[in-house]
């Protein structure tokens, strides 16, 4: 008589389902961990004068040519909305600009630029590859202390952890609050790097580039490669 078979089945099964819940918990907690833990660092435009910050971080995005999606266009408008308010006097575009015909952080700086910000008050991390290595060169490249970070709220809360895992003091004010195409993948990919990045800031491995130091209170031309 061959033995049966479905009770060690079942139990495989039961074992599978445990650990996808178990998993399932962890990724939702996390999630939940993360914007919790910096929630009071999310403020209003109002509420950035007089912090006396080192620089306001833009984080960059999608570009097309020499033009910014709609996405990081709303991120440099907040940006500079909040320089000219007096939040600081430095703006840091942080983006990818690893490959020659691709390069976010000029156009950022040309838009920048274009609105009347002088150059020299306009620095670029070309190698901001990622939201961790972005505030990680943020901190060890341009010896950022204090500062502004500006993107979208579903982003800024992970910009915002990494930030103070790394030991930075860090505000954050969100740029303008669109349903931009895509957004539901773009908010699930966001949990999955959140999940990521709180990790990432446990181990704090260095980014693909460090370099020299260009600290934020020189001059941004020193960023220019063009």
């Amino acid at each position: 008589m061959k033995p049966r078979k479905k009770p060690a089945v079942r139990r495989v099964l039961r074992f599978f389902l445990l650990i996808v819940c178990i998993g399932l918990i962890a990724f939702l907690g996390i999630n939940e961990y993360v914007k919790a833990s910096v929630k009071d660092r999310t403020i209003s435009a109002e509420e950035t004068v007089g912090l006396d910050v080192d620089c306001i971080l833009v984080l960059g995005a999608h570009v097309a040519g020499e033009s910014p999606s709609l996405m990081l266009r709303d991120r440099l408008n907040r940006g500079l909305e909040l320089y000219e308010a007096g939040a600081s006097d430095r703006l840091l575009m942080s983006g990818d600009h690893g490959r020659k015909n691709y390069d976010e952080v000029n156009v950022m700086k040309q838009f920048a630029i274009d609105a009347g910000i002088p150059s020299s008050h306009v620095f670029m991390d070309h190698a901001g590859f990622s939201t961790y290595e972005s505030l990680y060169r943020a901190r060890d490249i341009f010896k950022a202390k204090k500062i502004i970070i500006t993107t979208q709220e579903y982003h800024l809360y992970r910009a915002l952890y990494v930030a103070k895992r790394l030991g930075l003091d860090a505000y954050g004010v969100a740029a303008a609050d669109y349903v931009y195409p895509g957004q539901s993948y773009r908010e699930f990919r966001e949990m999955l790097a959140r999940v990521k990045d709180f990790f990432y800031v446990i181990i704090k491995p260095e980014p693909k580039y460090l370099g020299e130091a260009i600290p934020v209170d020189g001059d941004g031309d020193l960023t220019n490669d063009r």
